[in-house]
């Protein structure tokens, strides 16, 4: 037995249990290629102290840089008082927002965020500008570096300026899709706020209405949106075409990706005031089917599932306030019945939307009935899933890091099984290439055994609050059949569940395409660029190996590319990709149209591997 004595008890300071246990702070770690990956929580938490400036009352605008590796954020609010900079950035439990006079319903309550930055940044910079005077303070790794004070011309606010720690979060580089989604997020929720990004103007006249045009085809909405807005409560909402229900729900300004409290009030009270404004008990499946909606709520003291804010746990808006569940119902029972009333053109819509899903329900009610039994069954023994012990919905610290591979076949999903993480990673084994889904009904997704048992693995069949897996993964060889298989898996996922991919949940893994190696290192390339530098790094003759398909990699090196450094690339719906016609053109029967294109845009490259070489060296 080990020794357990007094010098076994160990005390950490502040920057040290940071570092130490990073995802207690700001979830899971990540490269960068998911939207809830460390490095922009890192952005979001020094972000937030700017907009809290703004919703004082103190500055409009915020400009913010981000390059490879380095952020930049200046507001021109109050700035930090001179006297407190070092210690609001590197002391817990130190900072403004404990007086809840000073910010009554701000994100950030705990005085922990921007300690974070700077623990897990190499370099961390805070300037804060106060009346003529400024003060300077630079860290490494939460370690103060340097510290000076003099006269400025330059107006009040804080600039904070830092570089998250290589160490930590390796071969990380910040999506500009993910930051601009937060950025327009922020703008959608602060009317009269200027956010400049790298060179471009974000601002919003109409708040959550804006956020929803800007994620909707305008010609797949059943009717105009519905706006209404209260004290301290914002919701819009309207029908589209897509199967499911898509929400965006806010609070205080932070983005609660995993809903909570809010958001559950929403979906009840949409369902309560329909019902009685039609004066028909509809199912709820039906109300809220191909509903798109979004919700933002203020309250007093939130009290979130994490540190990393993406479920409210509240139970009520402030201490002496109504619950939430209260506040939102009667705040939508009355402002949504209004405008039905007032909107006849809209309620008809409206009522031919959920009659439709009311048909649509019943037509497939007898193969659904029949398909979740078999599901059920097999369930019990299913094969094609090996599944981990850990799920999405826990409450365990390793949660986000919840993984569902899509193989195709036994050798892959085999290799993958072998090397998994058996805690987070789940294997899901495709048989051969599955069914070209586009245009059919989601009636298929009953009928076809392959696609409802993969519907019964993540748990989607009623939304995305049973989603078991935080990562979606489609695994597939690195050739013509592995990429006309990931197309049929991204057509499947974006024909019948749209709202999994717009969250952020669906990845393409990247697998290695060459092994490198003499007998003192191992060099993986995923491209030819990185084969050739591979080779001169080597020199002399390494052995060069080929990988065509997941099953010719043994599980032991499998693991390194599911492991820490796995790379993944997300599949990423913005509006310009308007998804009917994206299906339409890639997956639908207008062959001659793709031949075309492919025979006006291929390229023949001659010799371009004697080219890299020779620029190599």
């Amino acid at each position: 037995m080990t020794t357990y004595n007094e010098d076994s008890i160990r005390s950490l300071d502040w920057k040290e249990h940071i570092r130490l246990r990073p995802g207690m702070y700001i979830g899971k770690l990540g490269d960068g290629s998911a939207y809830d990956d460390g490095i922009y929580v890192l952005l979001k938490e020094i972000v937030d102290n700017s907009i809290d400036e703004f919703v004082m009352g103190a500055g409009k605008t915020i400009d913010i840089t981000v390059t490879e590796n380095k952020v930049s954020v200046r507001d021109y609010g109050r700035g930090i008082p001179l006297g407190s900079v070092v210690d609001v950035v590197s002391k817990i439990n130190t900072g403004g927002k404990y007086d809840s006079k000073a910010f009554q319903k701000s994100v950030g309550l705990n005085g922990v965020g921007t300690k974070a930055v700077n623990a897990l940044s190499t370099q961390f910079t805070v300037q804060s500008y106060r009346d003529g005077k400024t003060r300077i303070a630079s860290f490494s790794k939460g370690v103060l570096v340097s510290d000076e004070q003099k006269d400025t011309t330059q107006r009040n606010g804080t600039a904070v300026t830092f570089c998250p720690d290589e160490t930590i979060f390796k071969h990380y580089k910040y999506r500009i899709e993910f930051v601009e989604n937060m950025i327009w997020n922020y703008v959608f929720l602060n009317s009269g706020l200027t956010i400049n990004f790298n060179g471009k103007k974000f601002v919003s006249q109409h708040g959550l209405k804006d956020l929803l045009e800007r994620n909707i085809d305008p010609e797949s909405m059943r009717y105009p949106i519905i706006h209404l807005k209260g004290d301290d409560i914002e919701i819009a909402m309207t029908h589209g075409q897509q199967y499911g229900e898509e929400y965006y729900s806010f609070v205080n300004g932070q983005h609660t990706t995993q809903g909570g409290t809010h958001q559950a009030a929403f979906r009840e009270a949409v369902v309560k005031t329909i019902r009685e404004f039609y004066k028909k008990d509809f199912d709820a499946s039906d109300i809220r089917a191909s509903i798109i909606g979004a919700i933002a709520i203020k309250v007093q003291e939130p009290v979130f599932e994490s540190q990393t804010k993406t479920k409210l746990g509240s139970q009520s808006v402030g201490p002496e306030g109504p619950t939430v569940r209260t506040f939102v119902n009667d705040f939508v029972k009355k402002a949504l019945d209004d405008y039905l009333h007032k909107e006849p053109t809209t309620a008809e819509a409206l009522l031919k939307r959920i009659l439709q899903s009311e048909r649509e329900r019943k037509d497939i009610a007898g193969i659904k009935k029949l398909a979740n039994e078999r599901a059920k069954k097999a369930s019990l023994h299913n094969r094609k899933l090996r599944d981990c012990k850990i799920h999405f919905g826990d409450k365990h610290e390793r949660a986000l890091e919840t993984t569902l591979f899509i193989t195709e076949g036994d050798s892959a999903s085999g290799s993958i099984t072998k090397s998994r993480d058996v805690m987070t990673q789940a294997v899901f084994s495709l048989r051969g290439k599955p069914l070209n889904c586009f245009g059919l009904t989601k009636k298929v997704v009953y009928e076809n055994e392959e696609f409802n048992l993969l519907q019964h693995a993540l748990n989607i069949e009623d939304g995305l609050e049973g989603l078991r897996y935080n990562n979606i993964v489609i695994a597939t060889d690195a050739d013509v059949d592995g990429m006309h298989i990931r197309l049929l898996m991204m057509t499947f996922f974006l024909q019948f569940f749209p709202d999994l991919v717009k969250a952020g949940h669906v990845y393409i893994l990247q697998t290695p395409l060459f092994r490198v190696r003499n007998k003192k290192e191992t060099i993986y390339c995923y491209s030819d660029e990185e084969r050739v530098n591979a080779i001169k790094k080597l020199g002399g003759k390494p052995e060069i190996t080929r990988f065509k398909g997941l099953g010719e990699i043994s599980p032991s090196e499998f693991g390194q590319f599911i492991g820490e450094d796995m790379r993944l690339e997300p599949v990423i719906l913005t509006k310009e990709n308007k998804l009917p016609q994206v299906l339409e053109y890639y997956m639908g029967k207008n062959t001659p149209d793709r031949q075309k294109h492919i025979v006006e845009n291929l390229r023949v490259e001659i010799d371009r591997e004697e080219e890299l070489i020779q620029a190599a060296v």
